[in-house]
């Protein structure tokens, strides 16, 4: 079990933000900034903060931009008008809104840059010396711009991020379309592939499209939550992975 993988595996689908760059913080604080100027617009200064340890984690990560904000103000019964693509960056519409935290997310990279998350690319290199094909499987509609920012781009064989969803018309996670688009784009049956998530619906998009293996990668010391969605394996470091044999850390 080479790599920590089942021996059936053929190519590896990695998430974006949290898995392969460290973004994902930078994703929860702008979340936090948006949603609380909302609430705070809404309730005045006694508002309820948004939380990153239950609201970030349950209702927003690791789910296409509108469909986060739309789980996020159902839980707290506020009702936005839709808007569309043309609506104007700002707290009056679910599109302004999305539109606004995307330009707060921009600037703290610009200012900031992009951190990868080693571990990710020491497997990644491990993977696809071995000859596995990988691919980047995220809702993130900067997907390309960021991985080029790390220097990570030719890194894989294959794409399906938010503006490929959005073309094809595929759900986001926790759905599993958008991971069964990238392992059919790289001709492979989802018998044959590996899903290495740290979100809890990315973990429910790897157990509802039956695929070979689900890695949960722990960022934040959630490995209870993890299994719970559907991770085969749970590890808060992928290159304990790298030498594995037998699988360490799996579901009993």
């Amino acid at each position: 079990m080479a790599l920590g993988l089942p021996g059936a595996i053929r190519a590896c689908l990695f998430d974006l933000d949290g898995v392969i760059t460290d973004t994902a913080s930078v994703h929860a604080a702008t979340w936090k900034e948006a949603f609380d100027a909302l609430l705070q617009q809404r309730e005045g200064d006694g508002f309820l903060p948004f939380t990153l340890e239950k609201d970030y984690r349950e209702l927003v990560d690791g789910r296409p931009r509108a469909e986060g904000i739309r789980s996020f103000l159902s839980s707290r019964g506020i009702k936005l008008p839709e808007g569309g693509p043309g609506s104007p960056p700002g707290l009056d519409t679910v599109h302004g809104l999305g539109l606004w935290k995307s330009s707060l997310f921009e600037e703290r990279v610009r200012a900031e840059g992009v951190a990868v998350c080693q571990d990710t690319m020491d497997y990644v290199a491990a993977v696809r010396n071995r000859g596995l094909l990988t691919a980047v499987v995220t809702s993130s509609a900067n997907c390309r711009e960021i991985l080029r920012a790390a220097g990570a781009e030719t890194l894989f064989d294959a794409w399906i991020d938010g503006i490929v969803a959005a073309k094809r018309g595929l759900r986001g996670k926790p759905h599993p379309d958008t991971f069964l688009a990238a392992a059919r784009d790289l001709g492979q049956h989802p018998s044959e592939c590996a899903v290495f998530e740290d979100a809890l619906a990315g973990m429910d998009a790897g157990r509802s499209g039956h695929f070979g293996w689900v890695v949960g990668v722990d960022r934040v010391s959630q490995p209870e939550a993890l299994y719970a969605h559907g991770a085969d394996t749970v590890v808060a470091d992928l290159t304990c992975l790298i030498e594995a044999a037998p699988i360490k850390g799996a579901r009993p």
